[in-house]
């Protein structure tokens, strides 16, 4: 299948993995490239050190091109983006900063630059930055997530009229029908990320992995959006969240709640009380823990049928 997505990073399937932190290790990067997508490591959680193993297990694992996904919110910025560079990863996913901060660096050194946005606006300004596509992310998706509440449906076909680069649709996509809907409305491609972290290769600790698979429609909430707009499932942390809405917080006091590494304790050691459990809206829609192969698999089958199911329509 050829789209403008699959042509710029020389893949076979427009079907990118989300580069989420603590899910995405280079097992699950590693398997999704393998088999045509784009897998990305997600370096928001690694150390320095830690995304250099990263990046020598997925360098052995495939000879398929990855990218590595850089949350610019975290530390240790220049070292990954030095580490990024010494290894020659060939595409890059930045988020949660400036696109100008980076792009001219990595492009130079001849690397692909994709930005994830959440409205029009970012959008157009991660394309004047040099940007080789855009990733527009809806309202729908798992954890940090744009203050402008816009929905993927409405999102990408506002961004697809505006924007000349690629563009890659993400937020409650999980299947081969929400990936067709989306391209419908003008994306050139798709990131997934919530039906990944229910994947056999994700990194995420098999509790979490379950409560995935066993969410129902309504069991994620936007919430902190006074520090970072964040998805999540609705466990004990999130209702001590909420508890403290109730009292008209100060952002030193969410703070002070949230305190350090809740989203390692929820999503990577298992904690489904204190921790932090970030995931999609779509998560509705996950019933099974499946190898990534297989996840890629179903979507395209799903895919093709429903783009035969509409093609036979009598217009």
């Amino acid at each position: 299948m050829e789209t403008r997505i699959t042509q710029l990073f020389n893949i076979d399937l427009p079907i990118v993995q989300a580069g989420m932190i603590w899910n995405s290790g280079w097992k699950l990067a590693s398997a999704v490239s393998n088999v045509g997508g784009l897998g990305l490591i997600g370096a928001g959680s690694m150390y320095p050190h830690i995304l250099e193993e990263h990046l020598q297990k997925c360098k052995a694992a495939t000879n398929r091109p990855f990218g590595v996904n850089v949350p610019m919110l975290y530390p240790n910025l220049e070292e990954i983006m030095d580490l990024i560079l010494r290894y020659e990863v060939p595409i890059v996913f930045t988020s949660a900063g400036n696109p100008k901060t980076f792009t001219p660096r990595l492009k130079e050194a001849g690397i692909t630059v994709v930005h994830v946005v959440s409205s029009v606006k970012f959008a157009l300004k991660a394309q004047d930055a040099g940007v080789d596509a855009v990733v527009a992310e809806g309202f729908e998706a798992g954890g940090h997530n744009g203050r402008e509440e816009t929905t993927t449906f409405t999102l990408i076909p506002m961004v697809r009229e505006k924007l000349d680069v690629p563009l890659i649709a993400a937020g409650g996509i999980a299947n081969g029908r929400g990936m067709l809907a989306a391209m419908v409305l003008g994306a050139d491609g798709v990131q997934v990320g919530s039906r990944f972290v229910a994947s056999e290769e994700s990194s995420a600790h098999q509790a979490f992995k379950q409560v995935v698979v066993d969410a129902k429609e309504g069991d994620t909430q936007l919430t902190l959006k006074e520090l970072a707009p964040v998805r999540l499932i609705k466990n004990k942390f999130y209702q001590d969240v909420q508890d403290l809405y109730k009292e008209g917080p100060t952002v030193e006091q969410l703070k002070e709640l949230l305190g350090r590494a809740r989203a390692k304790r929820g999503m990577f050691e298992g904690d489904l009380i204190e921790g932090e459990l970030e995931i999609g809206q779509i998560s509705g829609l996950i019933h099974e823990i499946k190898p990534a192969a297989q996840i890629v698999s179903d979507m395209m089958s799903e895919f093709r049928a429903a783009v035969g199911e509409f093609s036979s329509w009598k217009l």
